[in-house]
């Protein structure tokens, strides 16, 4: 049979660490466009208590979303001790293509994939290079995307990468701003004929755009004078909350039962993570769904405390992590069932269950 595996992975993460500390000199703003009262102590105080964020990396000004998308899928190719002219697709899931640091220009032509192709020195014009621009779910959308090609049978090789600059799409006078941060993470992903079933076992994905659209969007500063961009990532946090919480779970709990996995044979939980709080409360809400309420956490790992939310990278990055044993206990064994989730920015939700071979 004809399996969709993960044969290697790569990240990076920048050197440049901002702590919550580094914020106590802003201006923050509400959504009416007044100055907070209260002060930055207590603002970033009651933020780290939600998110638990304590810090997060920004890239350097002369490194772009494509730059550290190739370093990440450089890492996956060298992993994974493939050719680079062998693959087929370079799929790079984005939100806001390459970002100019001082200007904060966005500028996505030609695509970040078609970037990544050119700086990885691939010749193959047989290789078709994707941006896939699905919010944060994007690098598990760009999997589910690949495993449909691999399937037709026209394809046996892909890129899948995931790479976002968010620290220069954010309103420095927005709290929400304190969230974002940078990074890329990057998997080979091919297919493998095979006498048991292995890797995706199943898979799903939901978008609601209607009201839903509006819960994270661009628009401009809060501070009306504010001279910067006005593209600035907007996000009504309860509203997400609240979508996560009703719809995570239920989908997660769909896929995991389409694949015909028992629950209790899951081994790990991997979801994008936009803060602390919204992460427990879904892993929580999903053993209930199948009256379990005393579990152990560490079958959800988290990065957000030092990684802050780095979007489409978030996920790549930890399954990553966790590969090369890097971080802490947290480590991969063969036949362990693993979960990879988001939600984010349509909305959009996807899920893959995954089976290490």
């Amino acid at each position: 049979m004809l399996n969709t595996i993960i044969t290697g992975s790569g990240h990076f993460l920048p050197e440049r660490i901002v702590k919550n500390s580094d914020f106590l000199n802003y201006e923050f703003y509400d959504e009416a466009g007044i100055r907070i009262e209260k002060t930055n102590q207590e603002i970033i105080q009651k933020f780290q208590e939600i998110t638990e964020i304590e810090e997060r990396r920004y890239a350097e000004n002369n490194l772009y979303t494509s730059d550290i998308a190739t370093i990440a899928a450089q890492r996956a190719i060298e992993d994974a001790g493939i050719d680079k002219e062998d693959l087929d697709y370079v799929i790079v899931a984005n939100n806001y293509g390459d970002i100019d640091a001082e200007h904060r220009q966005v500028d996505n032509m030609p695509s970040i994939a078609t970037r990544v192709k050119h700086k990885l020195g691939i010749k193959n014009n047989k290789c078709r290079p994707y941006d896939m621009l699905f919010g944060c779910p994007g690098w598990i959308e760009g999997i589910i995307l690949a495993h449909h090609i691999f399937m037709s049978g026209t394809a046996k090789k892909a890129l899948i990468i995931g790479a976002d600059t968010l620290s220069r799409a954010v309103d420095p006078h927005d709290r929400t701003a304190m969230i974002f941060a940078d990074g890329a993470g990057a998997i080979v992903l091919e297919a493998k004929e095979g006498t048991e079933k292995m890797g995706i076992l199943s898979y799903d994905t939901i978008s609601d755009s209607m009201d839903e659209m509006t819960y994270l969007l661009n628009d401009v500063s809060l501070k009306s004078d504010y001279e910067g961009s006005k593209i600035n990532i907007k996000m009504r946090g309860r509203k997400v909350y609240e979508y996560a919480l009703r719809k995570v779970p239920a989908l997660i709990k769909r896929v995991i039962d389409n694949s015909g996995v028992e629950f209790t044979n899951i081994n790990k939980v991997l979801l994008h993570q936009a803060n602390a709080k919204m992460d427990y409360a879904m892993v929580e809400r999903l053993h209930k769904l199948y009256n379990i309420t005393d579990f152990d956490h560490d079958i959800a790992p988290m990065t957000v405390q030092k990684l802050g939310n780095t979007s489409v990278a978030t996920v790549p990055t930890m399954y990553d992590l966790i590969q090369k044993k890097q971080l802490g206990n947290h480590e991969f064994h063969s036949g362990d069932h693993i979960v990879l989730g988001a939600v984010g920015a349509g909305m959009n939700i996807n899920a893959i269950v995954y089976k290490m071979p």
